[in-house]
């Protein structure tokens, strides 16, 4: 049923988009949506002077450590340019890198606005406490809490577990397995929404295609599942925050948003699997027929699987595996992470039935709202999320013996693998040394033999003591001596070390040697020096005595100096991480940057509400139905709210403004005594609930959060999808996913709705 408009307060008064403050508005969302769409960073120049009294007064308060000088180190009078400042102890300024992305740019717009009283509290107050049936601090507070239950499964392990299965029953099949991942990630993103199936889901398949030897790039797995994970998040509404937004602005129950979506959503998806399969990657190298996957050894299948929420729980195996160099052996790390996955059966089963149990009611509760009375959602979600968090906490502490000893051992592994590798660059380093001085010496020793030769010469052509002897074996001891000849001018050349070379030692020694001082752990056992080889030549001995440094002193245990408020916040995030693994990293995983932004962007909507900016849209919408009709409400809906996404702040800023922009065509039909058919403004708003979870998937990364955490994931492992890639690959999904599903819906609401004004119904 649609809302009660006389709830509903929007002015409808278009003049005052003459005014400067509304001209300023619009520029300034325009604004912040492209800083969305193209994150940078801005440089800033504070006095050296000024950033060292801070420092200094931080370091006293010992908020951090006490301020280290670098005069040690080479001076560096400019920023290289990647972002912080350098350690260079020169210069009057340093430079500084403020971010400008999703999160500060809308923030900084709503602080702008509020600064030249283009908004006050009625806009504020609107965009976080509520206004015209959207009450964003109660979506927030709803997705969050149940956030947690999907995330705590996730962290389980059942995902992976569950793709395991499915890539087993699939076998060697390509285009099988390729059906039955696609199934699979389509029926749990409809319960569990698209975020657990991006941070599980998208790793599975790296790791999949990774240690397949005929899979020659993971372009058609990654593009599908992120595809299917938002196709499937627009059935229910609790999937996805857009749905929230949508159904609290129009008062939709739940089930009846569900009732509206599925046949849409359903079709599409299974019209989309064969178009996906021979038209748009139809090339068998990246959907072959037989998967020829690495076998596991049987060694490796006895192992057990550790939990990957520890810390270094699978010691040096991580660092080797995210390590590109190492080739087969980070292949067959990687097939053990999918082949012999962990599975933490009591937290995935009591995590299926929190979420379950609270779906279901959900479900009861908004379906009996108008006889029992509307109440916020998070309610119920609340309450869950506690209980789910009190088991993680519970577990995680009974447990914690055992996850202390996997995160101790882990450790020392890899600090015992840093410090083996740190050794061995030493002894490089120190051969590299010895070589360049014995070619130093050789090319003294020819420069000291070159005008003896010659002085050698000139006294025999002037008719001094020389002596002719016949017999060779006299001369045979001086062969050497008499057939050795000045080196020419290239020779010498390359005998002589390059000045280049020579420093590009120098600093690589240095850094190496810096990293030694200034690791934080103790020696460790069995790994001794080599420097002895020093012992060869009198310099290198001179030059290793005078530098009084033992090259590969490394640590197992941190040095504690003195305790600071930052190293206190590191060493109980470090306990918090070994003793509540799954609490912790479901808290690291919970997206808590969308609550700022989300807020932002409702003060922002609300802003374009109150400068007379989205009656003007409105007017501009209600043009275009009434001269294209229903069929034009939906194909107008759905294009624009693709485009929107991508353009306007993600797919939630979309949703936030296309839905006050429908409230005001409602507003203005009520206040000028028309209607809009019943048929026509379902259309449009379902039309809508289509394109903004299809939009995730069209042309940027940032038309969805989702986007963002699905390339960030993929980088880690060193899968780069380029933006041009990234809009090319789905321009062609995107448009037969809103042509089948507008299709599909408008066929719906012309069986099922009538033609009668909205507000009769």
């Amino acid at each position: 049923m649609a809302e009660n408009l006389n709830e509903i307060d929007i002015n409808l008064d278009t003049d005052i988009i003459q005014e400067w403050r509304s001209i300023v508005t619009l520029v300034v969302f325009v604004l912040t949506n492209v800083v969305v769409l193209f994150p940078f960073h801005i440089p800033l120049y504070i006095p050296r002077a000024f950033k060292n009294a801070i420092l200094d007064a931080l370091g006293t308060l010992r908020v951090i450590a006490p301020r280290q000088d670098q005069l040690h180190h080479a001076p560096s009078p400019i920023d290289d340019g990647s972002g912080g400042e350098k350690d260079a102890e020169v210069g009057t300024f340093v430079r500084l890198e403020f971010p400008m992305n999703f999160v500060t740019a809308p923030l900084i717009a709503d602080l702008f606005l509020l600064a030249i009283l283009a908004i006050g509290r009625d806009e504020v107050y609107g965009g976080t406490i509520g206004a015209n049936n959207i009450s964003p601090i109660d979506i927030m507070a709803f997705f969050i809490t149940l956030a947690y239950i999907a995330i705590s499964i996730d962290s389980s392990g059942l995902i992976r577990y569950l793709a395991f299965k499915v890539l087993q029953k699939g076998g060697k099949y390509g285009h099988r397995l390729f059906f039955y991942l696609y199934a699979f990630f389509f029926s749990l993103g409809t319960f569990i929404g698209n975020d657990p199936i991006i941070l599980s889901g998208t790793a599975f398949l790296a790791y999949m295609t990774r240690v397949s030897s005929n899979i020659i790039h993971p372009r058609a797995w990654i593009f599908a599942q992120f595809a299917i994970a938002n196709i499937a998040s627009a059935i229910l509404v609790s999937s996805n925050p857009t749905n929230l937004v949508l159904a609290g602005a129009f008062n939709i129950r739940f089930i009846d948003y569900t009732a509206n979506m599925i046949v849409p959503v359903v079709i599409t998806a299974i019209v989309l699997f064969p178009f996906l399969l021979y038209i748009v990657f139809p090339d068998e190298s990246l959907i072959p027929l037989s998967i020829q996957m690495h076998e596991l050894s049987e060694e490796a299948k006895a192992k057990k699987p550790v939990n990957p929420n520890i810390p270094h729980a699978r010691g040096n195996a991580e660092e080797e595996e995210n390590d590109p160099a190492n080739g087969e052996q980070s292949k067959l790390l990687s097939l053990e992470e999918i082949m012999n996955p962990f599975l933490d059966k009591g937290g995935a089963g009591f995590g299926a039935i929190i979420m379950a149990a609270t779906l279901i009611t959900l479900l009861a509760l908004n379906a009996a709202s108008q006889s029992i009375g509307e109440h916020p959602v998070f309610y119920v979600t609340l309450p869950a999320a506690f209980v789910m968090f009190c088991w993680d906490i519970a577990f995680g502490w009974l447990h914690r013996e055992e996850t202390r000893k996997i995160a101790r051992d882990g450790r020392r592994e890899v600090e015992r693998a840093q410090a083996e590798r740190l050794a061995r660059e030493m002894e490089e380093l120190e051969q590299a040394t010895l070589t360049q001085e014995q070619e130093q010496e050789l090319r003294n020793e020819v420069a000291a033999f070159q005008p003896a030769t010659e002085n050698t010469t000139s006294r025999g052509d002037n008719g001094g003591d020389r002596s002719v002897d016949t017999n060779p074996d006299d001369t045979t001891p001086n062969t050497d001596v008499a057939n050795t000849k000045a080196p020419s001018d290239d020779q010498l050349q390359d005998a002589r070390p390059s000045t280049s070379v020579i420093s590009i030692h120098d600093e690589k020694r240095e850094s190496v040697l810096a990293g030694s001082r200034t690791q934080s752990e103790g020696l460790v056992p069995g790994v001794k020096s080599s420097g002895d080889q020093g012992d060869q030549t009198r310099a290198s001995s001179d030059r290793m005595d005078a530098e009084k440094q033992p090259p590969y002193e490394v640590i197992v245990r941190p040095e504690h100096g003195r305790t600071t408020l930052v190293s206190l916040v590191a060493d109980a995030y470090r306990w918090s991480q070994e003793t509540f693994p799954t609490a912790t990293a479901v808290l690291n995983h919970l997206p808590f940057a969308l609550v700022p932004f989300a807020f932002s962007m409702f003060v922002l909507v609300q802003a374009l509400v109150t400068k007379g900016w989205v009656p003007v849209f409105a007017y501009g919408w209600d043009h275009w139905v009434n001269k294209t009709g229903t069929v034009g409400s939906v194909g107008g809906m759905g294009f624009l709210s693709v485009i929107l996404c991508n353009f306007a702040g993600t797919n939630i800023g979309t949703t936030i403004l296309l839905s006050r922009v429908i409230q005001a065509w409602q507003k203005i039909h009520q206040i000028n005594g028309t209607s809009i058919s019943n048929r026509t403004l379902w259309a449009t708003i379902y039309s809508m609930a289509l394109g903004v979870n299809y939009g995730a998937f069209s042309t940027a990364f940032s038309a969805s959060l989702a986007g963002l955490l699905w390339r960030d994931i993929l980088a880690r492992k060193h899968i780069r999808v380029r933006r041009l890639d990234f809009a090319r690959v789905n321009l062609p999904i995107i448009t037969i996913a809103m042509v089948v599903g507008c299709c599909i819906l408008l066929g719906e609401v012309y069986i099922i709705r009538p033609d009668t004004p909205y507000d009769a119904a």
